[in-house]
């Protein structure tokens, strides 16, 4: 079992800057993978970014890329989302979410989530 808790989410103008945190209860997040997704009023969750715990290698959304950044902390069993040049449309509640082994873009396959943060981006 894996307890996942988000943190981070705010208020931010557009153009600006905020750092979400994912921490996992679990002792050892190797062999996991841990996946943010985001869900905005009126739609359907989706994909932004995931990250393989043990090897590193990572995933974007192409509306993300080169403005967010995934990234983990193995010593504290926390990841991170960085995101950089926000824009009104990423406006959503941002969900980690974690499955065993392999990255996954489709939030079925994941197993584990948090419980969500409100990012709001102003204009």
């Amino acid at each position: 079992q894996v307890q996942l808790v988000e943190s981070g989410g705010g208020l931010v103008q557009a153009g600006g800057s905020l750092r979400l945190s994912c921490a996992a209860s679990r002792r050892t997040f190797s062999g996991y993978s841990m996946g943010w997704f985001r869900q905005a009023p009126g739609k359907e969750r989706e994909f932004v970014a995931a990250i393989n715990w043990s090897r590193g290698t990572t995933h974007y959304a192409d509306s993300v890329k080169g403005r967010f950044t995934i990234s983990k902390d193995n010593a504290k069993n926390t990841g991170y989302l960085q995101m950089n040049n926000l824009k009104t449309e990423d406006t959503a509640v941002y969900y980690c979410a974690a499955r065993a082994l392999t990255i996954a873009t489709m939030a079925p396959q994941y197993d584990y989530w948090g419980q969500g943060t409100q990012v709001t981006v102003s204009s």
